[in-house]
């Protein structure tokens, strides 16, 4: 089986726990892009009723649309019955990375109103530690990006402008991401209250202690991790 089969199975397993009459986070990302489709599959075979979307990013919004999905928003629905958003990384405490794709500010802020986070992830996404993988994305304010960039190298990053093609890559709020590269991350809570402190800085891809139940497929099937 391939990558994109696990992805497959942990969106349509978390798809599963949807029930009527909720509001639920949309999340954004290739793995929970299979959760939606089948969330609209379910809705439009009468299995689910009543449930209504708040998409975390242009593109989930659209999606849901196309799958029948009726969409809101946090000022109609200030608190979530349960989010479904993938990860860039997991590690043993469940607490993740994500910004990969670009969406880190609005998953952030859809996580932040729901009730009950799950995060589905192929086995691929498990990591030993933050940062392992994958570079830790930070949602920066166009205006003094290269100060912010020096202030971010001041924490140990190599921090890069992502771009798309020839320009930077430009988020659904308008700004733009640094991925800062880290040799190692010895405590990511202390990372992140930096980061955070860095004048320029919008947001930062590191979720933490903000998830509830990881969904994890791979080679000897689904498996769900939950904290203690």
């Amino acid at each position: 089986m391939t990558i994109e089969v696990f992805k497959r199975q942990a969106g349509d397993y978390a798809a599963a726990m949807v029930k009527s009459d909720s509001v639920i986070g949309l999340g954004s990302g290739s793995t929970a892009r299979y959760a939606t489709l089948r969330i609209g599959e379910r809705l439009r075979s009468g299995v689910i009723q009543n449930v209504m979307g708040v998409p975390t990013s242009e593109d989930t919004a659209r999606l849901g649309r196309e799958a029948g999905i009726p969409l809101t928003t946090l000022e109609e629905h200030p608190a979530l019955d349960l989010t479904i958003d993938g990860a860039d990384e997991v590690d043993p405490q469940w607490d993740v990375t994500k910004g990969l794709g670009g969406c880190l500010l609005r998953e952030k802020v859809v996580a932040y109103a729901t009730r009950f986070e799950i995060i589905v992830v192929d086995e691929s996404k498990l990591v030993a530690h933050l940062g392992q993988r994958s570079p830790i994305p930070v949602e920066v304010l166009q205006f003094g990006w290269q100060n912010t960039l020096r202030g971010l190298e001041k924490t140990g990053a190599r921090p890069v402008l992502r771009r798309q093609g020839d320009t930077p890559f430009v988020t659904d709020e308008g700004n733009w991401i640094l991925d800062c590269h880290y040799a190692s991350i010895p405590d990511a809570g202390v990372l992140g209250r930096q980061i955070k402190e860095i004048p320029g800085v919008v947001e930062h891809g590191l979720f933490l202690g903000m998830v509830h139940q990881v969904i994890v497929a791979g080679a000897n099937g689904v498996r769900v991790l939950e904290r203690k």
